[in-house]
């Protein structure tokens, strides 16, 4: 198992703060851990010559931004997308329904 990097030292700590907040780095997060499950994330940040933060870091925001990707983004077929389109140039008239839905909308939140 490769060896963990050592702890900084008190005056490393201030250097790194200085060195994040030049960074624009003000915020700070906190985990609970298993001494296992911080063993594993250690072991990968060793294995990638990477401080056990800096691999937390890159890591979760590469997560997050997949999961917003996938939850903004909708990716379609061609034929659904050429009915998507066709949908959006050429809609149908506004049924009873939707003309009542909209009056609906209006009376609760106007006309925004």
């Amino acid at each position: 198992m490769p060896k963990s990097f050592a702890p900084l030292a008190p005056e490393q700590l201030d250097d790194q703060a200085r060195g994040a907040k030049a960074l624009g780095k003000s915020e700070r997060v906190a985990a609970r851990l298993s001494p296992e499950q911080k063993r594993l994330l250690q072991r990968a940040a060793d294995i990638e010559h990477r401080t056990l933060t800096d691999f937390l870091v890159e890591r979760g925001l590469r997560g997050a931004e997949e999961v917003v990707r996938r939850h903004e983004v909708m990716t379609l077929s061609e034929r659904s997308a050429r009915a998507f389109m066709e949908a959006i140039s050429n809609p149908e008239p506004a049924n009873a329904y939707l003309r009542q839905a909209a009056e609906r909308y209006k009376a609760a939140f106007g006309d925004r």
